[in-house]
């Protein structure tokens, strides 16, 4: 599967399944353009998950991605979550640090096959 189908699908799950009193969506915008974007959703009962946290390589060293993380993890807290989750890859070195400096620690780590290649997938949590 490549990038794109995944991004896609997992958008179109969480529109399906979309739950205003528990989940977000944010698309940030400079000059007009849609530059970035980030979803809140509901991983479970207490437990909410950041996913796909998108910065269009124009925007990047802006702070978007830094105001996308902080408005999720913000509205997070505001919706009585206990906990945060993501889901990443090694290698994403200023995903990485945003994550970490939002206080996101490393819980897990495991060698996938991805689109043909091997990378390591990532586990994160906050407690909120």
């Amino acid at each position: 599967m490549r990038f794109e189908a995944l991004v896609a699908r997992i958008l179109a799950d969480f529109i399906d399944g979309f739950d205003p009193s528990h989940e977000r969506m944010w698309i940030a915008e400079k000059d007009g353009e849609r530059v970035g974007s980030i979803l809140l959703a509901k991983e479970s009962d207490g437990v909410a998950q950041l996913r796909t946290l998108l910065v269009e390589p124009s925007a990047q060293g802006l702070g978007v991605g830094r105001k996308l993380v902080s408005e999720c993890v913000g509205a997070a807290r505001d919706l009585g979550y206990e906990k945060m989750v993501l889901l990443t890859s090694r290698g994403l070195d200023a995903a990485r640090r945003l994550y970490q400096a939002h206080g996101f620690l490393l819980t897990r780590e495991e060698k996938q096959q991805v689109w043909g290649v091997t990378h390591t997938a990532q586990w994160w949590e906050l407690d909120l």
